[in-house]
């Protein structure tokens, strides 16, 4: 039985989870653990994926781990018309994490990642060095208690 918005049920998320936490774990092994078959755990991992509710099984990369212990958000507006060629600017800036567009002050939030506070600078100077861009708000992140994490909202959609 599927919960109310379809997406995924009980073993969908048991399966997840299962997935979550041992991302190595093969598919005969996590039928072995959640008491199915083989081919129902194939099948739902087709059919998770297929609806893009699963997008990948990569690891989880680390940019503190990788030298880049410096986050911080900036906010920025562009001019109109624009958007397209930000965006293309912002993909090729390897500190940029993550674009997002919004409402409010602004047009786009960017997550992006250095080295030190100085390369902070370095990192900003060439966002912001595109003439789409107006102006730019920074906000350096101090810690993150609750990372980035999915498994309580896939809880709540499988209504475990």
């Amino acid at each position: 039985m599927h919960s109310l918005n379809d997406s995924i049920d009980a073993l969908d998320g048991k399966l997840i989870r299962l997935l979550s936490d041992e991302p190595r774990i093969g598919v005969l092994e996590c039928s072995r653990r959640l008491q199915v078959a083989r081919g129902t755990v194939q099948a739902r991992l087709d059919r998770l994926q297929t609806k893009g509710v699963i997008g990948g099984f990569g690891p989880q990369v680390d940019p503190a781990a990788l030298g880049y212990p410096v986050t911080a958000f900036a906010t920025l507006e562009i001019s109109q018309g624009q958007g397209v060629d930000v965006r293309a600017h912002l993909s090729s800036v390897p500190e940029v994490l993550e674009l997002h567009t919004i409402t409010g002050q602004g047009d786009m939030l960017v997550r992006i990642v250095a080295r030190s506070n100085a390369d902070l600078q370095r990192v900003i100077d060439r966002v912001v060095g595109f003439d789409g861009i107006v102006r730019a708000s920074t906000a350096i992140a101090l810690e993150n208690p609750v990372p980035y994490r999915v498994l309580p909202l896939v809880e709540q959609a499988a209504g475990e």
